[in-house]
Order: structure tokens, then C-alpha cells, then sequence
């Protein structure tokens, strides 16, 4: 079922863009537009859509006040907030308000896909997280009366998908691969220390494929996986950053896991409108980090 956006925004021609880049780009389907806050506070509580795009500043309410009115009243939807705004204090305040991303204007087509992705990805990370735990809580009430249920031990899978889901890689076909090297290097004794990187692949293929030149080829595949992960969290990074250089998942993984220089490149290239879905990324410097932070995580 695809998802349902509103767009709440006081300028015409963008309410139409965005409709456009959503449906057009098969991001969702868009339930309904808003020129000023208190008529999206009344179209957003009547259509309950998943994902809504609000403008910062609009003539009778701003942005995070409307926000916060919905909240208020019990929303739940996502919003991605429109502005071409630069003051890093609103942008803060805005954050604070429960927003998932900054969209910046003029409004540019590549940056409002790649951001709905990234929201759309949370989204259903989100939603499939919340059927886990609903499943979870009905078994607790099926052992309702029996001996108490002990709190299984935390999985490498368990720690590595927050670190994913906070970079935007969660729904990359690479994101399997690093969990799948996270738990090879964790069964060593040093699992700090990273061997070659072409044995990682290799290992990781054997527990894939059978024969060798099968294994040889998914050995290539996997590289090729963990690039467009990486390059997928470094985008999604950057895009942060150029929104709001203090937020904490940027100042967190930005310099940790990615070379800064990299991280700068990208940001200036999206800055541009240049964003090309290509990106330097250090491999070895990504698992190295990921494999230091399991260690200490779950206690290795």
C-alpha cells in the first residue's frame, strides 16, 4: 500500500512541485494540499496521511507551531520540513519539534527524492518494528501466569541495525553484508582487528553461495553492495549537514565512519544540485569503526 503525503505550504507552485516529484517519482500518493497552517491542521486530522511536508513560514501559523499543534491533538503522521531558511536556531527548534528531515528551497527534484526515500524507509522500518513489537507483547500475554521470560542476549544484528538505521542504510541490499561481516569478525578473538578486506568478502559469499566461482563472483558482488551502502549513508549524512551542521547523527557518524574530506565533497556537491548517487567512501575505515563499536557494545 503506497504511502499518503499533505503538503502544507502558502506558495502554489510549490505545493505542485512537490505533488509532482511525490507521484511522478512513485514515492506515494499525495491526499490533499494547504495554503497556511490552520487549514493543514484541519486537512491533516482528517486525512491521517503517513508523511507531511510543511512549509516553515507561512502567513498565519509557522511551521513547528503547527506541527506542534497536531501533536497535540494526537498525529502521528512524519513531517519533512520546506524552508530557505539558514538560521540554525530555528533550524534546532524545528528539529525539536519532532521533524525527520529539512528540505531546503528553491526546491530541488534529486533532493526531494532522496530525502522522501530516506523518510520513506524510516517509515517503514518504523512500522515494521511496531509489528514486532505488538507481536511480542501478545506472546508476553499468552505467559501471562508462567515463569518469567528471560531477556534473550543481545544479537550483533540487534546492534548493528540502529547504527544502519540512523546513517539511512537499513533498506540497502549492502546493509545485510556489513551485518553478515559484523558477526563473522565478532566470533574472532580479535574482533577488532580487520583482516583483508577481499577475505571479509569471501567469507561473507561462502555463507551465500556454493563452488568456488560462484563464491568468486558474489565475492564482487558484495563489494559492489557495500559501496552503494556506503555511498547511500554518506548521502544521507551530508544531506543533514547541510541542513543542520550541529545535529547529533552528523556530528556522530559523519567524522567517525566516512573521511571527512569525502563527507565535505558530498555536501558541496548536493549544495550544487550536482548530486550524481556516486560517492568516495573507505570501506575498510567503515568496517574498522562498526567493528570497534560491536566490541565494546556487546561486550566482546
Amino acid at each position: 500500500m503506497p504511502l499518503s503525503f499533505c503538503i502544507v505550504d502558502d506558495d502554489r507552485s510549490a505545493r505542485r512541485m512537490l505533488q509532482h516529484i511525490i507521484e511522478d517519482s512513485g514515492l506515494g500518493e499525495v491526499a490533499g494540499t494547504a495554503e497556511g497552517g490552520q487549514e493543514g491542521v484541519r486537512l491533516i486530522l482528517e486525512e491521517s496521511p503517513d508523511i507531511v511536508l510543511m512549509d516553515l513560514l507561512m502567513p498565519d501559523q509557522d511551521g513547528i507551531e503547527t506541527i506542534r499543534s497536531l501533536q497535540a491533538q494526537g498525529c502521528k503522521s512524519k513531517f519533512v520540513m520546506i524552508s530557505q531558511i539558514e538560521n540554525q536556531d530555528m533550524v534546532g527548534r524545528a528539529y525539536e519539534s519532532g521533524i525527520e528531515f529539512f528540505i531546503r528551497k528553491p526546491i530541488n527534484r534529486i533532493e526531494v527524492e532522496t530525502v522522501l526515500r530516506r523518510v520513506n524507509e524510516r517509515y517503514a522500518m518504523s512500522r515494521y518494528l511496531d509489528e514486532i513489537k505488538s507481536s511480542l507483547e501478545k506472546l508476553e500475554g499468552l505467559q501471562f501466569g508462567g515463569a518469567p521470560v528471560i531477556p534473550a542476549r543481545r544479537t550483533v544484528k540487534d546492534a548493528v541495525q540502529p547504527i544502519l538505521m540512523n546513517m539511512g542504510m537499513i533498506g540497502e541490499s549492502g546493509s545485510r553484508d556489513i551485518t553478515a561481516i559484523m558477526e563473522i569478525l565478532m566470533e574472532r578473538e580479535d574482533a577488532g582487528t580487520l583482516p583483508p578486506l577481499k577475505e571479509l568478502y569471501e567469507a561473507v559469499a561462502a555463507r551465500y553461495k556454493e563452488g568456488t566461482s560462484d563464491i568468486a563472483k558474489e565475492t564482487k558482488a558484495i563489494e559492489q553492495r557495500l559501496r552503494r551502502a556506503l555511498a547511500t549513508g554518506l548521502t544521507h549524512l551530508a544531506s543533514i549537514g547541510l541542513t543542520d551542521y550541529s545535529h547529533p547523527k552528523f556530528e556522530y557518524y559523519a567524522p567517525l565512519y566516512f573521511d571527512f574530506e569525502d563527507v565535505r565533497a558530498k555536501m558541496k556537491e548536493i549544495d550544487q544540485g550536482r548530486e550524481s548517487g556516486k560517492a568516495k567512501v573507505n570501506i575498510r575505515k567503515f568496517l574498522q569503526v562498526m567493528a570497534l563499536e560491536l566490541q565494546e557494545g556487546l561486550g566482546r
